[in-house]
């Protein structure tokens, strides 16, 4: 118990990535039961080999089949339709419009991880907010709010309903299939779409997005440099260093138009051209600093020549889970190189924005970091439809490609196996995967993207954590002291005050930790108290998925947050009363179903 809360204070540093944690958990978790091996009181010795098996327990091998899957939707573009759908009829009735967008990405959060689902909707989002003139963050908040209240209507919505039912399946509960508990779930996420539709937007304040106006536009130009300036007779080299390093040259030309390659060592002379793009000032600084002469065209720069910026587009780059810049740098990622983009600026949640000058090729980038670009609008374009990044800019374009039906169906046949009980979840998903590879809807690269290992980290530390309590003890032992906390209390109030403890933790650490070890923890209460189980594991399905009122409760409200330029309050204000709302009406309802 005390290693649980070693986890639970471990998990909650930022500074710490969470698979470390994780790891150091299992390590100490491990080398504790091997150096002092413990029997249970039926004799039976706990082998440390055994706290290992989380790696092949059946919830983690469901939630990376599903992950991967989800991402052969997303790569293969099959929601676009939907995405342009939704996107037209924001022109007629944007108040009709949010409402529908809520649904939408409540019931496909019911079948498909939310995070693809919130990539989807996103930049609509966001088009839609730039055309109008309209602050995204009076509706990025409420569309992912709804992609978690969908997600915990069946067992496949999260990976928290898939550990819950395997871990209450393991201890002897009934599996529960993927509907079960479908009823409560959408009657009380009604009510919560629908203060996300009415009430949520005015309880949010106007808000531009953080990088909206933090960097100036890039434009080109062309140093000439003067006979008997400083650059003349100068190594490219010394001319770069003479301007701190800053000066990027694009192309060296001489006087007779022979284009060459800006190798360090080649002298400049009076006439030569370096093509160069920055902004105004940085660029009329190097004027200054080297002794050239800056142009645009055949002209200098004045008044009535100004610097162009020609297809040159501005837009805002999502680090999100899978993409090639996810845990990398622009510098280690080659980013400039292979996508040809300038980055600007860098925003990132309860930071500064830091711009190009500053050392931003080097910053280990993360899920919900925003980049600021800029590039040929083409180049952008090319990017959007490749689906590698979540671009955001001022159109409506969405990846699609022929293979979309074929990964549509291939979905639908994973939740259709598993809805009718053909097929467990696990063995259904690992179908679904290999389906997707052989069709082409993904390569086994996309594949190894879609993978987190701080999920599968937090999974196995958190399942290794679940076993020590049950075979030392430790849950019966917290049950027992839940129950006595709840004397004189009906069986309505310790499920309620269960969801809530959950509900707590899910939104200070990670929602799977606090979901495996809640379930054995339920399981006891409910044998403690000599009712049915079912509603008190649901109680902390429930509990564990109310991820609402800090942004780091789950990564979804990161992605939101840094896009819409949201602050730790607003989601607070807004999460909050989220919040006790469903608590509230779920330990209303959840007594009266079950006959508690």
């Amino acid at each position: 118990m005390v290693l649980v809360l070693v986890a639970l204070v471990l998990f909650t540093r930022k500074r710490i990535p969470l698979e470390t944690s994780s790891l150091a958990i299992l390590a100490l978790l491990v080398m504790g039961f091997e150096l002092f091996p413990y029997v249970g009181r039926d004799g039976t010795a706990i082998h440390a080999v055994d706290f290992l098996h989380g790696f092949g327990h059946e919830a983690l091998i469901s939630v990376c089949a599903l992950m991967v899957a989800g991402q052969g939707i997303v790569r293969t573009g099959a929601l676009e339709p939907i995405g342009r759908s939704l996107s037209r009829l924001w022109s007629f009735s944007p108040k009709l419009s949010l409402l529908l967008t809520l649904l939408v990405g409540a019931s496909l959060s019911a079948f498909v991880n939310n995070v693809p689902v919130v990539v989807l909707l996103m930049p609509i989002l966001i088009s839609i907010s730039l055309r109008t003139g309209n602050a995204a963050s009076g509706i990025l908040m409420p569309m992912g709010f709804a992609t978690l209240v969908g997600g915990m209507t069946t067992t496949i919505g999260t990976s928290t309903n898939l550990l819950v039912v395997s871990i209450a399946a393991d201890m002897g509960l009934r599996r529960l299939a993927v509907f079960d508990f479908f009823l409560p779930a959408a009657l009380i996420g009604g009510l919560a779409v629908i203060y996300l539709w009415l009430a949520a937007p005015l309880l949010l304040p106007r808000r531009q997005a953080p990088l909206a106006d933090t960097s100036p536009r890039l434009f080109s130009g062309d140093l000439r440099v003067e006979a008997g300036g400083y650059a003349d007779g100068k190594t490219l080299s010394e001319v770069i260093a003479k301007t701190g390093g800053h000066l990027r040259i694009i192309e060296f030309r001489r006087p007779s138009g022979l284009s060459m390659a800006p190798l360090p060592d080649a002298v400049l002379r009076g006439g030569d051209r370096l093509e160069v793009r920055d902004t105004p000032q940085n660029l009329k600084e190097f004027e200054e600093a080297i002794g050239a002469r800056l142009y645009t065209g055949n002209h200098p720069v004045d008044d009535d020549h100004p610097l162009s910026a020609e297809d040159q587009q501005i837009a805002e780059i999502v680090v999100t889970q899978g993409c090639p810049l996810d845990g990398s740098t622009l510098s280690r990622a080659r980013f400039a190189d292979i996508y040809k983009l300038v980055t600007l600026a860098l925003h990132r949640a309860g930071s500064t924005v830091r711009t190009f000058r500053e050392g931003i090729s080097d910053i280990r980038l993360g899920i919900g970091d925003v980049l600021l670009v800029q590039g040929p609008s083409d180049q952008i374009s090319a990017m959007k439809k490749a689906g590698d990044f979540l671009v955001l800019d001022a159109t409506a374009d969405l990846p699609r490609t022929r293979k979309a039906p074929v990964a549509i169906a291939i979905m639908v046949g994973v939740v259709l196996a598993a809805a009718t009980g053909v097929l467990p979840i696990a063995i259904g998903a690992v179908c679904g995967v290999l389906a997707m590879l052989l069709t082409r809807c993904i390569s086994w690269r996309d594949g190894t993207r879609a993978l987190s290992v701080s999920v599968i980290m937090i999974v196995v530390a958190s399942l290794a954590l679940g076993t020590a309590l049950v075979k030392t003890g430790g849950a019966d032992y917290l049950a027992r002291l839940f129950v006595a906390a709840a004397a004189g209390g009906s069986p309505g109030v310790a499920l309620s005050g269960l969801m809530l403890v959950m509900a707590i933790l899910t939104n200070i650490v990670s929602n799977n930790a606090a979901a495996v070890i809640g379930t054995p923890v339920a399981m006891g209460i409910a044998t403690q108290m000599n009712l049915p189980a079912e509603p008190f594991v649901l109680a902390v399905l429930f509990g564990a998925n109310m991820s609402y009122a800090t942004p780091m409760a789950y990564k979804t409200n990161l992605l939101v947050m840094n896009a819409g330029g949201y602050s730790f309050g607003d989601f607070v204000r807004v999460g909050g009363p989220l919040t006790v709302m469903m608590w509230l009406g779920l330990s209303w309802l959840l007594p009266r179903l079950y006959g508690l």
